[in-house]
């Protein structure tokens, strides 16, 4: 939107700016040499004669737009690029046992490591909400590793985080309490 606004903007003040400068008229021979002579003093000594504040102001707001316009192309075409940034991919909210007559949490509990294992046994003993500080004891393990197994559950669905305080509160997914 901001694209499309910003090129309709430009065209406003183009069309703004043709209408604004007032036509040239053709000096005769010598005369456009001794105003080009002079313009060319002006520039070289840093300055350029215009009796026209407006035109400054119309010079930078031109530039502007013109760069947001260009910041607008640059995103539209990575947003085109890169497609998987449009949306994250939904977690399941159930994920169905298997035939043979296995939970959801010991199909889990499958394809855990041992210290994933501890964390999640830990969950499951005190009916799938506790605090992270209290897991990391009881699984005996450090801080960063339950932190780290935590945020990996989390990434996947299996728990939800809630900070509390210092620590975060963890629950089991529903889905997994079965």
């Amino acid at each position: 939107m901001l694209l499309f606004s910003s090129i309709f903007l430009l065209v406003i003040l183009l069309v703004a700016g043709f209408l604004m400068t007032p036509p040239t008229s053709i000096p005769d021979e010598s005369g456009w040499i001794d105003n080009m002579w002079g313009c060319m003093g002006d520039w070289m000594s840093g300055s350029y004669p215009t009796n026209d504040p407006f035109l400054a102001t119309y010079g930078i707001v031109l530039i502007l737009v013109v760069g947001v316009i260009l910041l607008g192309l640059a995103g539209l075409i990575y947003y085109y690029l890169f497609p998987e940034l449009k949306s994250s991919p939904s977690m399941p909210q159930q994920i169905p046992s298997h035939q043979n007559g296995m939970s959801s949490y010991e199909s889990v509990l499958k394809t855990l490591n041992d210290d994933e294992r501890k964390v999640l046994n830990v969950l499951k003993e005190h009916n799938g909400k506790y605090l992270q500080k209290y897991i990391r004891h009881e699984a005996k393990l450090s801080r960063l590793k339950t932190h780290r197994i935590l945020a990996r559950f989390a990434q996947r669905g299996i728990v939800t985080l809630q900070k509390t305080g210092n620590t975060n509160e963890v629950t089991l997914a529903e889905w997994l309490l079965d």
